[in-house]
């Protein structure tokens, strides 16, 4: 029997995955960047800001940028002195990135084409890894977590922001109305793609909640694993430390 993972609210063989996901990314990603204002009302902005105050990037530190593609998380990073590599498996969303950086005049970050579950990085090569509204696209969640843990140096940490599961009730049920109905209307109208936001969101319902994923974070290694949820869980902030 050949193993089966979730795309959407589909199951489908493991090796179709990332190809599928790949081409929905290369799809949206001169979008990008306008589709996650236009979904979130800005509030991704915000989100991204708080998410990295709690990295705490430091001046001469490296830091491994996962999923980073169009270089939100990297260039604030960078801004506070770490050296940054950036990495995505979608070399669309990289050239965004590249683009956005040269428009920016932000020298100094290194762009690098990496799959999250086979890094070609040397074991114990990073200070810190970050990850945002990444790591529900990846095939297989744990090897990514585990590629993670060996790229950290001892005493290196881990943070993930992503969408997890609404708590509060009666917001819960909106969030659910607006995401199934009116984001797939949003991508069609402003990146002529309804089908890549459709699955966007079905990605968000089929990710592990948060306390199965603050498991699979322990299970990888990390210790002192912890969770903020934001906006009652409409989105999360994972993290844990390699010692």
């Amino acid at each position: 029997m050949s193993e089966t993972v979730s795309f959407g609210y589909e199951d489908i063989d493991a090796g179709e995955k990332t190809g599928r996901v790949g081409e929905i990314f290369s799809n949206v990603a001169s979008k990008y960047d306008i589709m996650n204002d236009a979904m979130s009302g800005g509030m991704h902005r915000l989100w991204k800001d708080r998410f990295v105050r709690r990295v705490k990037p430091q001046p001469g530190e490296d830091i491994l940028d996962m999923a980073g593609g169009t270089g939100d998380i990297a260039f604030r990073m960078a801004a506070r002195g770490a050296s940054v590599t950036v990495s995505d498996i979608n070399q669309e969303m990289l050239d965004v990135g590249v683009e956005r950086a040269m428009q920016r005049g932000i020298d100094g970050l290194v762009w690098s084409r990496q799959n999250a579950e086979e890094l070609s990085f040397p074991a114990r090569t990073f200070d810190a890894y970050t990850i945002a509204f990444g790591i529900r696209n990846v095939t297989h969640i744990d090897k990514a977590l585990a590629e993670a843990h060996r790229v950290l140096k001892y005493g290196g940490r881990f943070y993930c922001l992503e969408f997890s599961t609404v708590e509060w009730p009666g917001f819960k049920e909106v969030y659910d109305a607006y995401s199934h109905k009116l984001v797939p209307r949003i991508g069609k109208a402003v990146a002529g793609d309804e089908a890549s936001y459709r699955y966007l969101v079905e990605s968000i319902r089929r990710f592990p909640d948060m306390p199965s994923f603050e498991r699979m974070i322990a299970a990888a290694g990390f210790v002192n694993t912890r969770v903020e949820p934001i906006m009652g869980g409409l989105v999360a902030i994972h993290s844990g430390w390699k010692v």
